[in-house]
This record gives structure tokens, C-alpha cells and sequence, in this order.
């Protein structure tokens, strides 16, 4: 049997959004605070501590701007895709994230916001697209992800084996990175 392929797990630098309370979802356009890249160089310390040989970035400037920073520090070139995005929030991104409570069943895994939206159910399945690819052809053995939170957290219930309705509630803070593997 393989060795199992060993993803580095980084959380992007807090953005603009996070630091304001909205909800950002697949908006594009968020940068990272003056914090977010003290995160973000951090993280890029600690990744280039662990040896990744690939760099892979969600494609939003939050997650692109943190991959930069990791790029610069451990030499490797960024490869963005949007199998890494956030979860899409629809008409709901831009809101207040306090407003949504109400709005939002964050115990329906087939609830999607309206204007487009994406369901935990799905983007559950996207990241399990995504791993499958990458196990299929790993661009190394050890692969350093730039991501964001729930995406995260599907990424973490896709390698434990479980469903979307068994995703983690806590989200790893902004700047962190998290060793897990995937069994070849």
C-alpha cells in the first residue's frame, strides 16, 4: 500500500470581510487585512518548516493573496482552482453574517441560499471531486492547500468517511495550518 499523500491545510489571512462581519461566500474581489498578512507570512513560515512540493490555492484574492505569501517562502510557483472556493452564499453574500442566523438552517445540508447559492450537500461533493482528483494525480507527496473555512471543514468530514451532515462546527482560524492525509 502507499504512503498516504500528506495535504497542508492554510486557512487564508483575514480579509477585509472577515474583520467587518460579512458574509463572503465566492465574492471575488475581498482582500486580507494588514492582520491577514501577519497570517498569512506566518502560515508561509510554518508551511515552509513542513517541505510542501506543490502549492494549490482556491482562486478568490483572500486565498491567492495568502498562496503569495507562501510562494514567496517556500519557492514554489501557486496553482490556483476553484475547487478550493468558499461555499457560494448567493444573494446572502455581502450581508452581515448576525443577520443570517435567521435566515440561514445551517442544519439543512440541502439548503441553499437563493441568487445561486451552494448547499453543504454540495459542496461536500465538490471537495470530494477535488480529493479524488488529487489522489488520482498527486502533483507531489506532500501538497500545501489555500483555502477557505467551511471548505475546510468539508475537506475534514470527506477524510474521516463522513456525510456533509456530519461536517465539524468549528472552523480553524484565519492564518492556520493543519497537517491531514489522504490514503493513496
Amino acid at each position: 500500500m502507499a504512503a498516504p499523500l500528506t495535504l497542508l491545510v492554510v486557512r487564508h489571512g483575514q480579509s477585509e470581510w472577515n474583520a467587518a462581519g460579512l458574509m463572503q461566500g465566492q465574492v471575488a474581489h475581498v482582500p486580507l487585512t494588514e492582520l491577514g498578512h501577519a497570517q498569512a507570512r506566518s502560515a508561509a513560515d510554518e508551511l515552509a518548516s513542513l517541505a510542501p512540493g506543490a502549492l494549490l490555492s482556491s482562486d478568490l484574492q483572500r486565498a491567492v493573496q495568502t498562496a503569495e505569501h507562501c510562494a514567496r517562502t517556500t519557492g514554489l510557483p501557486v496553482t490556483t482552482t476553484p475547487a478550493l472556493r468558499e461555499q457560494g452564499y448567493g444573494d446572502y453574500e455581502g450581508r452581515p453574517s448576525r443577520e443570517l442566523w435567521d435566515l440561514v438552517d445551517w442544519t439543512d445540508v440541502h439548503w441553499a441560499a437563493p441568487g445561486g447559492g451552494e448547499s453543504l450537500a454540495q459542496l461536500h461533493a465538490r471537495v470530494a471531486g477535488f480529493l479524488e482528483l488529487l489522489r488520482a494525480d498527486p502533483p507531489a507527496d506532500v501538497v500545501a492547500l489555500v483555502t477557505h473555512g467551511d471548505t475546510i471543514r468539508a475537506l475534514t468530514a470527506v477524510l474521516a468517511g463522513d456525510g456533509p451532515e456530519a461536517m465539524p462546527v468549528v472552523t480553524p482560524h484565519n492564518g492556520t495550518v493543519t497537517r491531514v492525509e489522504l490514503p493513496r
